[in-house]
This record gives C-alpha cells, sequence and structure tokens, in this order.
C-alpha cells in the first residue's frame, strides 16, 4: 500500500501529514523530539490530504471544533480506547489523565493513559493537546508545552 505525505503550514509550525489508502494515518509537530521524517518510498502528494488540509484551516480559523476526516488508527486495544476517549472531551475544555482512565474503565492507569497520548499519532485530530495534570497544570506535550498552551488557548477564544 502507498504512503503519502504532505506539508501544512499552521499557525503552530509546519506539520507533517502522513496517510494511506485516503486515510489519515500520522500527523507531526515541527518541534516533536520524535518527529518524523519521510521515509523511503513514501511519495509527496498535497492532493491526497486536500480534505484534512480544509479541516485543519478550519480548525485553526475557529470554524469548526471537531473533524470529519477517515483515520487510520495503529495501536494496541487499550491506545484505541484511550485515544477515543480523546475524542470525547468537549472542544475548549480539558480532562485529567486520571478522568481519561476512569473514562476507559481502569482508574489506576493514569501512567498507561499518558503513555498512550504520548503515542498518539494525530494530535490535534485526537486532541491530545486538551488532557492535563489533575493539578490542572499543564503536562508533557509532543509538540511542546506552547504548542500545547497555544492549542488551548485557541479553542478557548472561540
Amino acid at each position: 500500500m502507498q504512503i503519502y505525505y504532505s506539508y501544512f503550514q499552521s499557525p503552530i509550525g509546519e506539520l507533517l501529514l502522513v496517510g494511506q489508502n485516503e486515510k489519515l494515518k500520522k500527523i507531526s509537530f515541527p518541534i516533536q523530539h520524535e518527529r518524523t521524517q519521510p521515509e523511503a518510498g513514501w511519495v509527496l502528494n498535497d492532493n491526497a490530504f486536500r480534505k484534512i488540509v480544509d479541516q485543519l484551516n478550519a480548525y485553526f480559523s475557529k470554524k469548526i471544533q471537531t473533524f470529519d476526516i477517515d483515520l487510520l488508527l495503529e495501536g494496541t486495544p487499550f491506545q484505541k480506547r484511550v485515544w477515543r476517549a480523546l475524542q470525547d472531551i468537549p472542544y475548549g475544555e480539558t480532562a485529567s489523565y486520571q478522568d481519561i482512565a476512569v473514562r476507559v474503565g481502569s482508574p489506576h492507569a493514569c501512567r498507561a493513559v499518558g503513555m498512550a497520548n504520548r503515542c498518539n499519532p494525530l494530535p490535534i485530530i485526537i486532541p491530545c493537546h486538551r488532557v492535563i495534570g489533575k493539578n490542572g497544570k499543564l503536562t508533557g506535550f509532543a509538540g511542546g508545552l506552547d504548542t500545547k498552551s497555544t492549542l488551548l488557548r485557541l479553542e478557548r477564544q472561540h
């Protein structure tokens, strides 16, 4: 199966979009400590991402609050449960790792939720930036805490 990639110039920097079979598979932040680089065999194809680019532009312009995009999620069953729970956090709101652990039926699995959050392949679309510490403080984020703060501010200004 052919894997396509493209770049999207966003207000938080250049995002790498990766997809397969017309489904979005990954978004990589510009300052992510494990930034994804195009691999051999990937094909640059801006046309494959028109729908996601339109929706990302609308999100950053505060015109939409949710995304309607076909996703290709690869992860463990637990990670997928966490990622679904993240999508249930309302736009402009936050939840703690503990809240998510309870939502997925594993109330003592806060660290595992944190690891699943860290492995989220589709930040922004699956809004891991909405997860904060139990004490209300911002905690680790692949795009950096400044980016997390920017995304939360954007949503709260809507």
